[in-house]
């Protein structure tokens, strides 16, 4: 597994980090090369997952933000706050 980044503050509880997870922009689209939709979390680096719908997508896309914070809390790296409004992308 790689290192990623946190997306939660190290001395929150429980509650503020679903508080916190649930306030990063999830971009979900269909993947031809996949064969799925894909739920991407671009304000944490490399956290995506795909599903066989929208709801799957987004229900393991929630899996893999909480590995990814699990992960970079156990290797001490930084914690990006969500920004808190649409990203843009060109």
């Amino acid at each position: 597994m790689s290192r990623w980044h946190s997306c939660v503050l190290r001395n929150s509880t429980a509650h503020d980090k679903l508080i916190l997870m649930d306030r990063y922009e999830i971009i979900i689209f269909w993947s031809n090369e996949d064969q799925a939709f894909v739920a991407d979390v671009p304000e944490l680096p490399g956290c995506m997952a795909h599903g066989n719908t929208h709801e799957e997508a987004l229900a393991n896309a929630k899996a893999a933000m909480q590995l990814w914070i699990d992960t970079a809390k156990a290797f001490g790296d930084p914690i990006p706050e969500p920004k808190g409004h649409r990203l843009v992308f060109a």
